[in-house]
């Protein structure tokens, strides 16, 4: 139940993570000591897109979700990088990312893909074998490549339409559509069966823990250097699920694109 961790309170944890713990916006170049500052409040009387009808009160939801990242997650994520040497962050992201591979297989069966499926499922067995339990990605030595397939993406297979965009309380950006799978893809992978639930609740902590260290600098970055956080972090999001969609290219992606500019 990795998505869903209570750590993924802010933001690109849905996006770096449709699981791989990526950074997907481009780096400030700030230190992971800067302090976070807050861009002017942005009044808005009316939606600025069509897809988020509820912007007003998705505004406050992300506020919300500043100030808890404020106070616990980003200090959190800072200690974990001064902490935790990079090799053993990336080992610590391999084997999270073995686990969660049956929930990947599964996913592409439901999509038509049983090739793909094979594939995750042979990934995971070399992996776990001879990559000493997850801990060493054998991609990088010819091994099956890693592929991101989630229960949201089948939805969308199966022609499910987005709704409305949703800022949600902890978890970030959502619609209808993606808060649906976030929470069945917890439940898809079977090996969240067989470890006990304490470790679960552990595997999801660290994992978003993860993810929001790689994000310091973009997270700084989008707060600080933006006319509107709030309409920058939608359209990253909505242009980084696109992507994974397959509706757009990721390299067309616009990642510093500014929309309270406009």
């Amino acid at each position: 139940m990795r998505r869903i961790a209570p750590i993924l309170v802010l933001l690109l944890a849905a996006c770096a993570q449709q699981g791989d713990g990526r950074q997907v916006v481009a780096s400030s170049g700030r230190t992971a000591t800067d302090v976070t500052g807050t861009a002017p409040p942005v009044t808005v009387t009316a939606p600025t897109d069509p897809t988020d009808p509820y912007e007003a009160t998705n505004r406050r939801v992300l506020d919300f979700n500043f100030a808890v990242d404020d106070v616990a997650i980003r200090p959190a994520a800072v200690f974990y990088r001064n902490s935790v040497g990079n090799w053993t962050r990336t080992r610590i992201r391999n084997v999270l990312n073995n686990l969660n591979e049956p929930a990947v297989a599964a996913n592409s069966l439901l999509q038509g893909r049983p090739l793909e499926s094979a594939q995750t499922v042979l990934r995971f067995v070399f992996n776990s074998t001879a990559g000493l339990g997850g801990m060493f990605d054998l991609a990088q030595i010819g091994g099956p490549p890693r592929l991101e397939r989630d229960f949201g993406q089948t939805l969308h297979a199966w022609g499910l339409p987005d709704g409305p965009y949703l800022m949600v309380p902890v978890l970030g950006p959502s619609n209808p559509r993606e808060l649906t799978g976030s929470v069945v893809n917890g439940f898809m992978n079977p090996l969240s069966y067989v470890i006990p639930f304490g470790a679960n609740i552990g595997r999801g902590a660290v994992g978003g823990l993860d993810t929001r260290e790689q994000n310091i600098e973009t997270l700084d970055e989008i707060r600080n250097g933006s006319l509107d956080s709030y309409a920058r972090l939608r359209s990253l999001w909505q242009q980084h699920r696109n992507a994974e969609l397959g509706r757009t290219s990721a390299n067309s992606i616009e990642v510093l694109d500014d929309p309270g500019a406009n």
